[in-house]
């Protein structure tokens, strides 16, 4: 069991950990986001380092420490944004005038940086991993990436709970981007697919006979249940704010904020009011 149950509590622990952490960084004075922003990309710049020291090697730990490695390149593109360092074009609040299809270009322009920067990043993993021995680093960045984009398309498409985490106050513009809508014809599929990936991945796990096969698959299918739980968040009220309230406490000073979808690295959840004067089909990160 510890092949399976240590790799679970592992996944679980950075998911709450590292989420409540950008969230307390993001939240501090200016001046100290700038340098924590510093020492994020050295941390990313190291994991990118160890991705490629262990692409040959099929040990536990190994896979232990491509996941990590993984999830600290993501958090990295999660804090720059977070903290308005890496956003988009766009820094202003949905236009009035604008409905319907083009409503998506303004949308998409609030992060449209940010979206390159991950595409690249992807690139660079797929270069760098495709084909190796070890490639959790790259499958865990893969889930993520994935399942993001999944949920900001159910978000600008419409759903009951608009509510992941609190967003700082210079990036409140991006509550006007929001959309509640009872449901959309996309997240019934999304679910679906969701759930078949999850357990085509728990089936892997089971079947695996090599401890590092066990423990890649256990991590890749929790992240990915992590991610479809997420998505129910977005359907299903729960009071999933309180796991991360801790990493708010450096916001105590600070206006509160409308939140964001972002699977895996989602958080919070306060309820955002539909504003009829705002475009009926709205999206954000």
């Amino acid at each position: 069991m510890l092949d399976y149950g240590l790799p679970v509590l592992f996944v679980l622990f950075a998911w709450w950990f590292l989420t409540g952490a950008v969230l307390y960084v993001v939240g501090l004075p200016r001046t100290m986001v700038r340098w924590s922003m510093a020492g994020a990309t050295v941390v990313a710049l190291g994991a990118l380092a160890v991705l490629w020291q262990t692409a040959g090697d099929t040990s536990p730990a190994a896979a232990y420490m491509a996941f990590l490695s993984a999830i600290f390149v993501w958090g990295w593109h999660e804090m720059s944004f977070l903290t308005g360092f890496v956003t988009g074009p766009r820094t202003t609040e949905a236009p009035r005038h604008v409905r319907g299809r083009a409503a998506l270009w303004p949308a998409i322009e609030t992060l449209l940086y940010h979206e390159v920067a991950i595409l690249l990043t992807g690139l660079a993993l797929f270069a760098l991993l495709w084909g190796s021995p070890n490639e959790v680093g790259m499958w865990t960045f893969v889930i993520l990436w994935v399942m993001r984009i999944s949920a900001k398309l159910n978000v600008y498409l419409g759903v009951p709970n608009l509510t992941e985490e609190f967003l700082p106050a210079h990036l409140t513009y991006l509550k006007t981007y929001f959309c509640r809508r009872s449901m959309n014809l996309l997240f019934p599929l999304s679910v679906t697919l969701s759930t078949i990936a999850t357990f085509v991945l728990i089936g892997e796990a089971g079947t695996s006979t090599g401890v590092f096969d066990k423990t890649a698959f256990t991590f890749l299918a929790t992240l990915m249940a992590l991610a479809l739980i997420e998505h129910w968040f977005l359907v299903v009220p729960l009071p999933s704010g309180a796991l991360w309230s801790w990493g708010l406490w450096s916001r105590e000073d600070e206006p509160s904020a409308v939140l964001s979808a972002s699977p895996v690295l989602a958080l919070a959840n306060v309820p955002v009011q539909p504003d009829p004067s705002q475009p009926a089909n709205a999206q954000l990160f």
